[in-house]
């Protein structure tokens, strides 16, 4: 993603700072702004949350408790974590993984750990002349090409099931 930079006096960026703080952060307002200079649709990012949380009463009947119950345990959450995602995924905030889905999250980061460190031992061996070419290097470089295929099948899965979850899908 294109990265715009620009340099502003000390007391302009203070006061873009100030407003922006009220805005979801200077990002967001840019973004927003830039969006609307060149009549381009709304980013479908949310704000970010500002200010601090505040405590809403809901009530519910006995039965709708434990269906909470049921669904929030389901998703390895407390009752209040899941009606926060549920309620902040239909404000547009990014979703909310369960423990199961983080846990699957941290397994795909230490392979693809595991396949960079693979990789820069090839480049290293490359750069230094050993196994004899390049061409001798090819097998290490599919095996590589082979795992990240399948880390991005499951990193893609992770990202949908959780998705689909909060959008009710």
């Amino acid at each position: 993603m294109p990265t715009l930079t620009l340099r502003v006096s000390d007391e302009l960026a203070l006061q873009f700072a100030a407003l922006a703080a009220t805005e979801g952060g200077k990002s967001a307002l840019i973004r927003r702004m830039l969006e609307s200079a060149v009549g381009a649709p709304d980013s479908k990012r949310a704000p970010v949350a500002v200010g601090a949380p505040q405590k809403v009463t809901v009530r519910f009947r006995d039965s709708e408790l434990r269906q909470l119950g049921e669904m929030a345990a389901a998703r390895g959450m407390t009752r209040t974590q899941w009606i926060t995602s549920l309620v902040r995924s239909r404000l547009g905030a990014p979703a909310q993984q369960s423990d199961g889905e983080r846990e699957a999250l941290r397994s795909i980061a230490r392979e693809l750990n595991r396949i960079g460190g693979n990789i820069n031992q090839i480049a290293r061996a490359a750069n230094a002349g050993e196994g004899g070419s390049a061409g001798g290097l090819k097998p290490g470089l599919d095996e590589a090409r082979a795992a990240l295929e399948v880390l991005q099948g499951e990193l893609k899965e992770v990202m949908d099931r959780t998705s689909t979850y909060w959008e009710g899908r």
